[in-house]
């Protein structure tokens, strides 16, 4: 009930349609009725009169029944039409809403959830929504309106015959609500075993390339069968349900008509019912009998679409943890004064990655952080743009505390260049203009040219609308890092953070990505983390960030004099 009362304000925006809707499938429902009831009053009226005159009024019958089954071929339509439409448009709305609250999640939540799973929320759950939203109250108003349409003719005819029937109902309902609660369960659970699948299949394609290149193709076909016999393991508990379920309805319908016959022979037996009458009886049984199995069948429905949207609540109900606080301002001038002031920080229940780390850095100086691998250096920058919040202390730009203003304005004057960089399936202009989606075609070639890209542009036979493929599979290493950087060139933040931006490029490669990186550089406050030493020698200041925290600091010739954790480095790299 609770998820029910959840799901109803979705329709909220579609209340004209849907009001509609239920009143054509009353309509529906009320001319189905009328038919067994319209050829009982012909046979008691029109059939006894003179031939000549049944062919008098046969043909205005006819056409007055034509005319009802237009407006039901008319109510069917929109019915059929606008119904799922409606539900299309909130299944369409949800999955807006679910992946808008993805995009809000921070790093944290990506960090522990797959995106395998993320997907079957988006997919295959938002439909098993949408056929409920709109199948739901649709088939539920139609069966109780036939059911009770039925029940009240049924028993005009005959009274016994018809309390017969309702406690033959009524033990159906009793069994079909204790086997729709194993039912729910067994759905329930196929959502998770197909989030596994999903999860499993795009781990491995996404990393298809290691997979060829360490032949571990039955390695991941083990895996995958892992989760697809879970799966089948799953499926084979819910078809055991549905089997005793559907077969347990088909045998209740099989005993209304076991009753009607018995019964009405006995009624017929002993004068309180004709021939006749038991014929429009068994004509309203079909009416009765195929709403409940409507309702059977929907219960399957039902169960499905529960499941889906209990697994939606469970991601609307999650609050991200970094969000806007209340009354945060727009960040509209930046000049570049950055100051982590005694931050710490861990990731959940770990142990601390930062400890009261202080750093100052001046406007449009070039810093670079250098140390261990998890030392906390890629932490420690994730923290500037609010990917990750602070455990303690507080990071500020131009001394404003990030945290008192919007993510959107302050991400937008912060420039990031990874080293894994992530290209997009379109074009090479797409890509580039990611950095600045309103940029002319001028400002795109001009971003291009400052990363050293027109040469290779050119060379490509569609130029700037050459697509790149998946992640840019199309393209080098060097090739993809350079268009990281005309994004970042079209964007143009005062605050530029390079995360090992050439660690993975071959020397030629590396040369060329540094010359884009120093251009990109020049009057913007940087800090670069780095592996490769030889790309900071140059930088203002050198931090050596360790266990312990901030180690070393001074410029390249200074920490060597020093002769600590810097020109250890150094000398592993160079001798």
């Amino acid at each position: 009930m609770d998820l029910i009362k959840k799901f109803i304000p979705y329709y909220k925006p579609y209340i004209g349609v849907f009001l509609f809707d239920l009143f054509c499938a009353t309509v529906l429902s009320i001319i189905d009725l009328v038919f067994p009831q319209f050829i009982r009053i012909l046979r008691e009226t029109l059939f006894l009169e003179e031939p000549a005159i049944i062919m008098k009024r046969i043909w205005i019958i006819g056409l007055l029944l034509l005319v009802l089954y237009f407006i039901r071929f008319l109510c069917r339509w929109y019915v059929t039409y606008w119904g799922h439409m409606m539900g299309a448009k909130m299944e369409s709305g949800m999955r807006k809403e679910l992946f808008e609250r993805f995009e809000a999640f921070s790093f944290s939540y990506y960090d522990t959830h797959n995106t395998g799973e993320m997907m079957s929320k988006l997919v295959s759950d938002l439909f098993d929504i949408s056929e409920l939203a709109h199948h739901g109250p649709e088939n539920i108003f139609i069966s109780f309106v036939k059911i009770v349409g039925s029940f009240i003719l049924l028993m005009r005819i005959n009274v016994p015959m018809t309390l017969c029937l309702v406690s033959v109902v009524f033990v159906m309902a009793v069994f079909s609500v204790s086997r729709n609660r194993k039912m729910r369960a067994t759905f329930s659970d196929n959502r998770k075993k197909v989030a596994g699948i999903n999860s499993s299949l795009q781990d491995t394609l996404g990393g298809i390339k290691v997979v060829k290149s360490f032949t571990g193709e039955e390695i991941e076909e083990k895996k995958f069968d892992k989760s697809n016999l879970a799966f089948l393991e799953s499926k084979k508990d819910n078809y055991k349900q549905m089997a005793l379920f559907h077969s347990g309805n088909n045998f209740f319908e099989g005993l209304l008509f076991v009753t009607v016959i018995v019964a009405g022979g006995v009624f017929i037996a002993k004068g309180q019912m004709t021939v006749e009458d038991m014929a429009i009886y068994a004509l309203y049984i079909n009416i009765f009998i195929n709403p409940v199995n409507v309702l059977v069948e929907f219960t399957e429905q039902l169960q499905k679409g529960l499941a889906g949207f209990g697994r939606f609540c469970e991601v609307m109900d999650t609050v991200p943890e970094i969000v806007d606080k209340e009354g945060a301002k727009e960040l509209t001038h930046v000049e570049g004064v950055i100051d982590y002031e005694d931050v710490s920080f861990a990731y959940g229940e770990e142990d601390s990655v930062l400890d009261h780390i202080s750093l100052h850095v001046d406007k449009g100086k070039n810093i670079a952080i250098v140390g261990p691998s998890g030392g906390g250096k890629t932490t420690l920058c994730s923290l500037l743009p609010r990917f990750y919040d602070v455990t303690g202390g507080s990071v500020k730009i131009d001394g404003v505390d990030i945290r008192d203003v919007t993510q959107r304005s302050l991400r937008s004057f912060i420039g990031i260049v990874q080293q894994d960089v992530y290209l997009f399936n379109g074009t090479v202009r797409e890509n580039i203009a990611y950095g600045k989606p309103d940029a002319t075609m001028d400002e795109i070639r001009e971003a291009a040219e400052k990363a050293d890209l027109t040469d290779f542009i050119n060379s490509l036979s569609d130029g700037f609308d050459t697509l790149v493929g998946e992640r840019g599979a199309r393209l080098s290493g060097g090739q993809k890092q350079r268009i990281a950087i005309a994004r970042v060139f079209l964007k143009n933040p005062p605050i530029l953070i390079l995360d090992e931006a050439t660690s993975a490029l071959d020397n030629e490669s590396e040369r060329y990505v540094q010359d884009s990186l120093e251009k990109l550089s020049v009057g913007r406050t940087t800090i670069t983390i780095a592996h490769r030493l030889s790309t900071i020698l140059g930088a203002d200041e050198i931090i050596v960030l360790g266990s312990n925290g901030i180690e070393e600091r001074g410029t390249h010739k200074e920490l060597l004099r020093t002769g600590g954790l810097y020109e250890k480095y150094y000398r592993m790299q160079f001798e």
